[in-house]
């Protein structure tokens, strides 16, 4: 399903950042569509064609290993846009994307995508502070994947993706979390019975509800706090 796009574009935080001017004519040639759970965005060594911008969907940036094994390298939702490495060199997305929870997004020709941060110095600016402050919170996950605890990585996923759909309900699997934590099933499953015992969250069917989120936020690692600072100190509005 798709739409024209609105001038306002208040749903994504970037792009709620831009300048009147800018917002206006990336509307132009903006469309709204919605994304499947799964949907694929890039696969990895496809060429840059679009720029996504979440609304309510959020979008997993994977590392892939040559046994197909993933790991989660960053998470984007409403507070950012997937593609923007498009704007460094335009070849190639060297690693895979898809959609983690279906919802709508903005998407963008890369090419206007481009011409409108080469005329725009202020939008120039604002992603390329995104694009700093997504390589923060990839270091960050890298350690958070190496030094914590399951259970607290679950709960700072878990919270992440609350703030980003806007809601508090979402469909997802223990499989597909622990394919994105990059830990066995089981390890995931023992962490939401902890959670779901504290009050904090309730799973039911493949979906997860956030009952708690100020205590889901006391069970997640530091990781979850250290993500959000490296966007609000680049004065992006986070999630």
């Amino acid at each position: 399903m798709r739409g024209p796009a609105i001038l306002t574009f208040q749903e994504n935080r970037l792009l709620e950042a831009l300048s009147e001017e800018a917002a206006g004519a990336l509307a132009a040639s903006a469309e709204r569509i919605r994304l499947s759970h799964g949907a694929t965005v890039y696969e990895m060594g496809e060429p840059f064609t679009h720029a996504y911008f979440p609304i309510d969907a959020v979008i997993s940036v994977v590392a892939v290993m040559r046994d197909g094994q993933q790991i989660e390298a960053l998470t984007i939702g409403r507070e950012g846009v997937c593609g923007a490495q498009g704007l460094l060199d335009g070849t190639a997305f060297t690693t895979g994307a898809w959609c983690q929870v279906a919802g709508d997004v903005y998407r963008v020709p890369m090419a206007t995508f481009q011409e409108m941060c080469a005329a725009d110095a202020g939008t120039r600016d604002l992603i390329e502070r995104y694009l700093s402050a997504t390589v923060d919170a990839m270091a960050q996950s890298i350690a958070c994947n190496r030094l914590h605890y399951v259970s607290e990585r679950c709960a700072r996923w878990l919270l992440m993706t609350y703030r980003r759909v806007g809601r508090p309900d979402f469909p997802l699997t223990h499989e597909v979390l622990a394919t994105m934590l990059g830990v066995r099933r089981a390890g995931v499953s023992i962490a939401a019975a902890e959670l779901q015992r504290a009050g904090v969250i309730r799973y039911v069917r493949g979906k997860f509800t956030i009952l708690d989120p100020d205590g889901l936020e006391a069970a997640a690692c530091e990781c979850y706090g250290a993500i959000n600072r490296a966007f609000s100190e680049r004065r992006l509005l986070v999630a």
